[in-house]
């Protein structure tokens, strides 16, 4: 009995810590009509040298995506406090996501690969859905420099440790602009890049071309001393009607560009 009250404290923290429950994907408001909102991926001859620098050409040219809270949380009253914007990019061989945040307070208490962040310290995650498919992918890079990658054959199948034994190869970098795990002093900001190669994007059959598009979703966790909400501020582009990293409905259109 003593397992199972465990188990049962320990699934609904993860709910809640994804900003995801059993019944939201259900409740949540959807629009059959209006089109998902794009985000475009900009093409680069020169593959990316990931250093958490963001000083590659690329990513000077590539459109700058800024997060936001969600409706349900704005329509609370609540206000953005510490802005952050991402870009895409991508080539012949991978996907590329550069990640720029403000953080009063960078942490990542957690030094290792392949374990749930959210739970640990600043976080930015990467979704990533073929259009024609259930499956999908949770990506991960911590200014700590630690990666997680998660695959989901359905979200009906969310919380399984299926998810996590998931291998495939995922490259990560990052900078901090202040000191981490800290909180004494005042951060500015930290930096991150992810690498994603598109053979394991497609090896379950699926098409990655400029021709199929992708649903997508940037995510953020940001931990602070600083922060006026109970907990971390959970922020996203594009912005979803409801604070759940898991609502496909609200998933952007990923757009290679040429």
């Amino acid at each position: 009995m003593r397992n199972l009250m465990l188990w049962s404290i320990a699934v609904t923290c993860v709910g809640l810590f994804c900003g995801w429950s059993a019944a939201e994907p259900e409740e949540a408001p959807t629009s059959a009509d209006a089109p998902p909102p794009i985000i475009e991926a900009l093409y680069t001859s020169t593959p990316v040298t990931l250093d958490g620098a963001l000083d590659e050409p690329v990513w000077q040219k590539a459109k700058a995506y800024a997060l936001s809270l969600a409706d349900d949380r704005i329509e609370k009253g609540l206000q953005l406090q510490e802005p952050g914007e991402v870009r895409l990019a991508w080539d012949d061989k991978n996907l590329y996501l550069a990640v720029k945040f403000q953080d009063s307070d960078i942490v990542a208490e957690v030094d290792k690969d392949q374990v749930h962040h959210y739970l640990s310290g600043d976080l930015a995650e990467l979704f990533l859905k073929p259009p024609a498919n259930t499956w999908y992918w949770e990506l991960y890079v911590t200014p700590h420099q630690h990666k997680t990658h998660l695959w989901f054959p359905g979200r009906g199948r969310l919380g399984l440790p299926s998810a996590d034994e998931y291998e495939m190869e995922l490259h990560v970098a990052a900078k901090c602009d202040g000191t981490l795990n800290d909180w004494h002093d005042k951060d500015k900001a930290w930096t991150g890049e992810m690498a994603i190669p598109i053979a394991e994007l497609t090896r379950h059959g699926d098409r990655f071309d400029p021709e199929t598009p992708w649903r997508i979703l940037v995510a953020r966790y940001n931990y602070s001393r600083y922060l006026t909400c109970s907990g971390p501020e959970l922020t996203m582009t594009p912005k979803l009607p409801i604070t759940s990293y898991h609502h496909h409905e609200g998933y952007g259109e990923l757009h290679l560009v040429e």
